[in-house]
């Protein structure tokens, strides 16, 4: 059996915290285990223990080299994912999916540009119609599969 010696400023200071974040508490809903592990902490360290957050939060190997990406990609943006992947692994040496590739360059704050073919300059007409019709909004229509997205 699991006993605790509490002292009256740790009750105090439990009772201040109880009352405080009882809402969290019925929000979140905590399990028998997890009750455990805080009693576990607290007598290890006592309610400062209780205070620390210890998640795993993984960090990308990218990370170490963001800015010299970004900057990269700022002076020469990729066509397509799958050349900032190429890019990615020359600069750094680090292998990634396109998926991957995909977030770490939205973390970056870099997006897809939506383009379209503009057509020459000897048919005004379809220049004129194009300059209507698409200059200013994203057009609806399916894009030709040799169409091209830049970063």
């Amino acid at each position: 059996m699991l006993r605790i010696t509490f002292s009256d400023q740790d009750i105090e200071q439990l009772r201040y915290e109880r009352y405080h974040h009882q809402v969290i508490a019925r929000c979140v809903g905590v399990c028998e285990n997890t009750l455990l592990a805080y009693f576990r902490a607290y007598q290890a360290g006592g309610i400062e223990a209780l205070t620390h957050i210890n998640f795993y939060r993984p960090s990308s190997e990218l990370e170490t080299y963001r800015s010299t990406i970004a900057a990269y990609f700022r002076d020469h943006p990729p066509t397509t994912i799958a050349e900032a992947a190429a890019v990615i692994e020359r600069l750094t040496g680090i292998q990634r999916k396109p998926t991957q590739v995909r977030v770490f360059l939205r973390k970056l704050g870099l997006k897809r540009l939506k383009t379209y073919a503009v057509p020459d300059k000897t048919a005004t007409e379809r220049q004129d119609a194009f300059k209507k019709t698409r200059s200013n909004r994203v057009s609806q229509k399916r894009k030709p599969d040799n169409a091209r997205s830049f970063l």
